[in-house]
């Protein structure tokens, strides 16, 4: 980049020029009936919001805890509080209040927009939030007091002037839901969205006339900035496993939706139904499904009602960096599906453009002095590294994770993933799991996905979790099992499933099974397992 100053808004309003009359937002209602903005409203609308703000306080560095379910209005008050280089706090309110309540205490938040009802709990808990001096109601609220945010908007001829930050300048603060340990405050700088758009850009080559049907809230904040039409589905964002399906399809279809992003959970309900239904949907020109790992079967469930040339595509990455690698549909079922199944671990694909990965010894201890000693050879599991302008350097007020996560390396800041991995010989990237997911017995360590790829080969198998019971070092090695609905008789099941572990060196030595009514999942994507909680479980079964 040739200059050192870059503002994020400043993306918007080159697209509201570009493109003044494109939708950016729609919000479908019943009977084909929308709402919706276009470019160049969105662009008017914030510059008259950032007037607005500024005048009750609002400026760069202003940090803004967010409280908006997906509508126009977030898209505004977001744009809003770029152009005044504030600083939006995104936390996911599905990780449950405590949690909530803990992450937007850490934020040390300056000013609180959000809905009435998320107004009444910033009453309710006051002494969490302390230190918010500013608060902006979106909607109606005499109980939660605030600025309601209609007074707000001060239209002027004059296009409000974006705030000049700096590249590494702070622009978000965005947390973790936590679903591997606590919450973190991942902080997001200008470059860090600028790398992270011109790389879903190109990449995926998205062009200007696309649609997006972003399932996920957070990914929706992203298509205006790529200039993207963002049509918002009719759906709780914090059950995507529960999602009306027809719903779903009705958005695609009435809006010729060309890009979608689902997470496992979803593409999986969404496969079933355009399956039984025999579905095709010719609009779509990509499919992206993140989150967590995607099981090849329910890749080839929904490939059926796609065009040849679509292809789904499932990167790897993490809150901390997204997309690191990325692999498409074909490639999966063609070729890296059957090594999958035989325990080798779920292809993620090559480094996307600039991305650096190394692989280092697997540890729970911080990487105080980096040298290539801690280096693994390729084929040899390892803990997955990353850097690149899209990965970011630090999370807010969490010294400790920062020492754990981080460390420095030929200049530039790495993050380390969490993740465990072994790279072939052509450069791809094969993901084994969590690291405090592996289980380490006496003879030596298992890796998730590997073992569970062998037991989700049986046809009564819908998905597989291993565990650990007792200390690293001497752990059991369980393997849970969710069955799919017409399985009786689990006595057989579970002789049948010993016998298919006992036929591979990977889970030989894995003797204890156990059929638990429902795997608890996390609350964004509904596909990663809590396995921690799992594992107590286990150990109170055993």
């Amino acid at each position: 980049m040739n200059s050192n100053y870059f503002n994020i808004a400043s993306i918007l309003r080159d697209t509201s020029y570009k493109k003044p009359y494109k939708k950016a937002v729609i919000i479908p209602k019943k009977n084909s009936v929308c709402n919706f903005i276009t470019f160049k409203e969105l662009n008017k609308k914030s510059d008259a919001l950032a007037y607005g703000l500024q005048k009750i306080g609002f400026k760069k560095g202003t940090k803004t805890i967010v409280f908006v379910k997906p509508s126009i209005e977030l898209f505004i008050i977001i744009s809003t509080l770029f152009k005044l280089g504030a600083i939006p706090v995104i936390v996911d309110p599905g990780m449950g209040l405590n949690r909530m309540l803990i992450c937007l205490e850490k934020s040390a938040s300056d000013a609180f927009i959000g809905l009435p009802i998320a107004n009444i709990v910033r009453r309710v808990y006051k002494k969490r939030f302390k230190q918010i001096k500013k608060i902006v109601s979106v909607g109606n609220n005499i109980l939660g007091g605030g600025i309601n945010i209609k007074k707000l908007y001060n239209y002027k001829e004059k296009e409000f002037d974006i705030a000049k930050t700096k590249q590494e300048d702070m622009a978000a603060i965005i947390f973790t839901t936590g679903s591997t340990g606590p919450a973190k405050g991942v902080i997001y700088t200008h470059l860090n969205f600028k790398a992270q758009i011109d790389t879903l850009k190109n990449h995926f080559k998205i062009d200007e006339d696309e649609i997006d049907l972003p399932t996920f809230p957070l990914f929706a904040l992203f298509d205006p900035a790529i200039g993207m039409t963002a049509v918002i589905p009719d759906m709780d964002p914090t059950k995507p496993a529960k999602a009306n399906p027809k719903k779903i399809i009705n958005a695609i279809e009435n809006y010729g939706v060309t890009n979608m992003f689902a997470s496992p959970a979803l593409l999986n309900r969404l496969g079933s139904y355009i399956q039984k239904n025999k579905i095709e949907l010719n609009s779509l020109r990509r499919i992206v499904s993140a989150g967590a790992p995607v099981l090849p079967k329910i890749i080839e469930k929904f490939s059926n009602s796609l065009k040849k040339e679509t292809l789904i595509h499932t990167p790897y990455g993490a809150t901390e960096s997204l997309p690191v690698t990325s692999i498409t549909s074909d490639i999966i079922l063609n070729s890296t599906k059957k090594i999958s199944e035989k325990g080798y671990g779920i292809c993620v694909g090559k480094p996307i453009n600039d991305i650096k990965v190394k692989l280092i010894k697997i540890s729970d201890d911080a990487v105080t002095d980096f040298n290539d000693d801690l280096l693994i050879d390729k084929e040899e599991v390892g803990e997955i590294v990353v850097s690149g302008d899209l990965v970011t350097k630090r999370y807010f007020n969490d010294e400790k994770e920062n020492e754990i996560a981080k460390f420095n390396y030929d200049g530039k800041i790495w993050h380390r993933m969490g993740d465990l991995a072994w790279l072939d010989k052509n450069g791809r990237l094969w993901f084994c799991g969590r690291k405090n997911h592996r289980v380490v017995t006496k003879d030596g360590t298992l890796y998730t996905i590997p073992c569970e790829a062998i037991f989700n080969n049986h046809k009564d198998v819908f998905r597989s979790a291993l565990v650990g019971v007792e200390k690293k070092g001497k752990q059991t090695p369980v393997i849970c099992i969710e069955i799919k609905n017409n399985v009786l008789n689990r006595t057989k099941l579970k002789e049948e499933l010993l016998k298919l572990g006992s036929q591979s060196p990977i889970t030989k030595d894995i003797k204890e099974i156990l059929f638990p009514k429902y795997f608890p999942v996390d609350i964004r994507h509904n596909s990663k397992i809590f396995r921690e909680k799992l594992s107590k479980w286990a150990t109170q079964q055993i």
